[in-house]
């Protein structure tokens, strides 16, 4: 059957299907995957990714909970060997122990939920992204100074970019906001030693998010270490930057034990 990208029908779930192809283009485009990559597109919907995706010669995940778009996209990719329809739902479905990308319009209700599941853990196979995200999520997630400790330990871990906004008529139907295309890529300089050390430091700093982080990390970190770099900051206001290079000075330093209870 063939995969010709179609314009998707509109959804009655309620649920804004990606329909422009330039966005589309760009979305596959940024990802720059070859064959030996795998990657997932999380709620698939009609194919309008995967087909794209296909085209890659990547092996790709579909992963959709409606069973209506289920049995259209087995329909359609049933000639595609390396193109797997799997029925279930993003926020449950078994993730991939081996290195994969995930490019996909993600259903805005349901982002957060999906993004913990990538961004959160310590160590996983996780390693990119191209996404459309809602608008004012994508600003908030690439601010320059976290605004909690989830984005904090985030935004010290993976790079996150806004590659250009989305505009509501690029959905059918239309949202009543703007998306964003926002590219992750995980900090290949940000090993186990140094993410145990971050995690110790914000879940410090972020416990009094309005006091001076340097006071907050007192018997975490030395004083002449975060006087230096945080000065008089609350950790509500100390760049991503910050963090990563206090967390990265501690990891230098042999002397620091790590402890447990990252994530």
């Amino acid at each position: 059957m063939s995969s010709r990208p179609r314009r998707p029908a509109a959804s009655s779930s309620g649920v804004h299907l990606l329909s422009s192809t330039r966005v589309i283009t760009a979305l596959v485009s940024a990802a720059q995957l070859g064959e030996d990559d795998l990657v997932i597109d999380f709620g698939a919907g009609p194919g309008t990714i995967t087909a794209p995706l296909a085209r890659t010669g990547s092996r790709v995940l579909a992963v959709e909970r409606d069973a209506r778009f289920v049995a259209d996209l087995r329909r359609r990719f049933d000639d595609r060997p390396r193109v797997r329809v799997v029925h279930d739902d993003l926020r449950t479905v078994r993730l991939p122990r081996r290195a994969f990308a995930v490019v996909a319009s993600i259903p805005f209700a349901v982002t957060t939920p999906l993004l913990r599941r990538l961004l959160t853990p310590g160590a996983s196979g996780f390693s990119r992204a191209e996404l459309v995200v809602e608008w004012g999520l994508a600003k908030r997630l690439t601010a320059a100074r976290p605004r909690d400790l989830e984005s904090a330990w985030w935004s010290c871990r993976f790079v996150l970019t806004v590659r250009r906004r989305v505009p509501a008529e690029c959905f059918t139907p239309a949202p009543r906001v703007d998306a964003a295309h926002l590219a992750v890529r995980r900090r290949s300089e940000v090993d186990r030693r140094t993410s145990s050390i971050l995690w110790a430091v914000l879940s410090a700093a972020y416990a009094r998010p309005s006091a001076p982080a340097r006071v907050s990390l007192q018997g975490v970190a030395p004083r002449r270490i975060t006087h230096r770099l945080l000065g008089g900051l609350p950790a509500a206001e100390v760049p991503a930057a910050v963090w990563l290079a206090l967390a990265q000075t501690l990891a230098a330093d042999r002397n620091v034990i790590p402890p447990r209870g990252m994530p």
